[in-house]
Formats: C-alpha cells, structure tokens, sequence
C-alpha cells in the first residue's frame, strides 16, 4: 500500500505512549517504498523511542525540541516542516497532544508545526480506555475531527500495555499505512459519505466430498482493498468473502459488515438478501462457473470418484442481481481476463446488464489473484474505457471510484 505514497512527504509526530514503537515499522515502511519521510518526537517519546532510531529508519535526521530554535536556521523550523509536508501523521495521539490540538495550543515543536501547517492530519491515537473514555477527551476528540484537516485511524479495541482490554489500542501500522495512502488519494475528501456500498470478494469453493472442491485462486484482497478505500471516503459498507486466510481477514476494516459465505449458493443468497439496502453493488468475488451436480457426505476413496464428475452450472449472480435491481441502484462487476480484455468485457457488461465492469489481466506479471498490485480497464454503459494504472490494490480500488463518481471528469475512448 505504500507504492502510492512513494513521490509523498510525509511528516510523522510522534507523542509519548508505549505505542511509539509500533511507529518505527510505519517509518521504515514508507522510507523502503521511497517517501521522504521527516519525524518529529515530543519530549516524552524520546523517553520510549529514541531519536536516533528514528533518524536510522527515516533515513534522515529526527527532530526534538532541541531542534526548535537554532542560531543557524534560516527560518524557523517548524514553518519549514509545515511548509514541507503533504501529509501529517500523529502517532501515538495522547490525551495531552489532543487536547492541545482541540484548543490550537502550540507549547513544542509538534504542536508548533501543526498549528503553522495546511496539509491534512491523520490521526492515531493510542491510551488506556478509561483515558480514551472520558468526558473531556472525548469532546476534545469530536471537536477535532469536526475541522476537516483531521482524519482519524482507530483507535482499536484489545489488550492494552497496561493488561487492560478495552479501546484504546493504536491501529496497527498496515491499518495506519493504508490510511495515510488513502489519505493522498483523496485529500481527506468523504465523497462516499452517506452511501451503502455492498462488495464481494474471494473465491468460491463447490465440494465434491468432505475434502475436495472445485475453486480457484481468488484471495479476497481486490475486494478488501475496494471496502477499505470505500470506509476511508465515508461509506458505509458490507463486504462478504469467500474463505480467506486469517490473516487477510485481520486486514478488513473494522468499520466493515461482514459475511463468511463458502459456495455460490450461499453468496447468491447474501447478496440476494442485501440487495435492496446498498446504492452501489460490486460483485469483485470470483465465483465458480460449474458445481458437482451431488455432493458427497463424508470422503470419498479415490476409487470411488465419479469419472467423469457430473457437474452443473452455478447462477450468474451478478446477471440475478442486475435483474433484480432498482433502477437506482449501480451494479460494477468484475472480469478476470487472460489475452483480449476489451471484447469480452464488453460482452460481459452487456450480457449481465452491468453498469460498469472492470477487466483485470490475470495472465500479467504483479495483476490479478494473490498480488499486492493490480491494473485493469473501467468499462460503463456511457461508453467509456478508463485505464487503471498499475499500483497497490487500494490504489486502484480508489481509481475505480473515482471513476464512478466523476464520470465528466475523465477523458475517454468511445466503444
């Protein structure tokens, strides 16, 4: 996720929490990606995580209050910093650097350099839940957030450094580094706010017995990729996946809706059943094409398998859901392409009664099942051929709702 953010320059504040050293990760992150990276520590970080560490993993020096003034500054530094940066990261947000960015205090170098910068705030606070709970941080917390230069990222609910279990986790660094590239995608822009987007993702799995099944290689990750840019632009949505791999689930935005399904069927009959609440649906899952006309209880010797298998065709779900919509309702499915893209996207979108179709290579180098990076062609019924240039899949998650949303804004090649 950090390819998106390799031309940005990234200031990171740090405040003093336990939580700062989750922070050396994200820096060393975005510097191995190649984003210029400048960090900032109050005096109480330094007490949790040096400096120098942070200097070594930025590849850059790490500034502190010592740095604040200095005879041999041209200007000041924290005009320079603010002046510098297109994003602003604070990690961890404590209860005191809140309630100074509330209230436009500037007592050292962070606040300082916040209060004389423009570019947008990503906020990731980190303390102990009856800290995160009260009265006054929570009004310092809604106050911020109503200033649209701050955007927030968790805090999350678990085992605290104090064995406490509750809110107040600080979002782990891939949650934080997906919402810092999404962050200069969109400026901070909530253009899907207000919207229920329904999205599917993965493979299915048709079981011949107890342990045999007819899939593919699907992971789910264009279609977790699609739910995270859509929270991170305010909607509000509901993903259901075929089986993925624990870790991967972990990756879903907590904000996110969630539905397990295994078979075709059972994601038919989700979909079917949550149709009627989404305004945009996005059939991203790779759903099988063909089932075992019977499936057997228990596992079968290998004698005993049918040969030939009998099969059957599965539902085209998203041709039920295109026949089933409201004509308000958007319908984006997805075509996994091998050769010529165009021609059998175009089919597809016309055959199912699509609104829009993404064609997605997946006989290319860094595209389709299992990679971190994707690219593609956006499709629609007004005729346009859009490409989506290769980058994370959030990247192009983004660019696909870009697509969707500005439609005027986009040159095209006419079908």
């Amino acid at each position: 996720m950090a390819d998106t953010l390799q031309a940005a320059k990234i200031l990171v504040g740090i405040s003093g929490g336990i939580a700062a050293y989750k922070v050396c990760e994200v820096v060393s992150t975005l510097a191995k990606a190649g984003s210029d990276v400048r960090v900032i520590l109050t005096p109480s970080a330094e007490a949790f995580v040096s400096a120098l560490t942070f200097a070594t993993l930025a590849r850059h020096a790490a500034y502190t209050d010592g740095n604040f003034w200095s005879a041999t500054q041209a200007r000041p530094l924290h005009i320079e910093l603010a002046e510098w940066a297109d994003i602003f990261l604070i990690a961890p947000l404590t209860a005191n650097t809140l309630g100074k960015l509330a209230h436009g205090l500037g007592d050292n170098l962070l606040t300082n350099t916040i209060l004389a910068s423009n570019c947008p705030v990503l906020l990731a606070p980190a303390m102990n839940t009856d800290m995160w709970l009260q009265p006054s941080v929570q009004r310092n917390w809604q106050q911020i957030l109503a200033d649209g230069r701050y955007h927030a990222v968790g805090p999350g609910a678990g085992r605290l450094a104090c064995d406490r279990i509750g809110t107040g986790r600080m979002a782990e660094p891939h949650t934080i580094l997906s919402a810092l590239a999404s962050l200069q995608h969109t400026q901070g822009r909530q253009d899907l706010r207000g919207k229920h987007i329904l999205i599917s993702t993965g493979s299915t799995q048709e079981y011949i017995d107890a342990v045999r099944y007819i899939g593919n290689p699907s992971t789910g990750r264009m279609g977790i990729a699609l739910a995270t840019a859509a929270v991170h632009r305010g909607a509000q949505v509901s993903l259901v996946h075929g089986p993925m791999d624990s870790h991967l689930r972990q990756s879903i935005p907590d904000t996110a809706q969630t539905t397990a399904v295994v078979s075709a069927a059972e994601l038919e009959s989700t979909m079917m059943a949550q149709l009627y609440t989404a305004d945009w649906i996005i059939m991203a899952a790779a759903v099988a094409d063909l089932r075992p006309k019977v499936q057997v209880t228990g596992k079968l010797a290998k004698a005993d398998l049918p040969n030939p298998l009998p099969l059957e065709t599965v539902t085209d779900i998203a041709a039920k859901l295109s026949a089933n919509k409201r004509a308000d309702q958007t319908l984006v499915g997805f075509a996994a392409q091998t050769g010529d893209m165009v021609a059998p996207a175009l089919g597809k979108l016309k055959r199912k009664g699509l609104n829009a179709i993404v064609a997605n290579p997946v006989d290319q180098p860094e595209s389709g099942f299992g990679s971190d990076l994707n690219h593609g062609l956006f499709l629609d019924q007004q005729g346009r051929q859009i490409p989506l240039l290769k980058g994370s899949k959030l990247s192009m998650a983004h660019q696909i709702y870009d697509a969707l949303l500005s439609p005027k804004d986009y040159s095209s090649t006419k079908l």
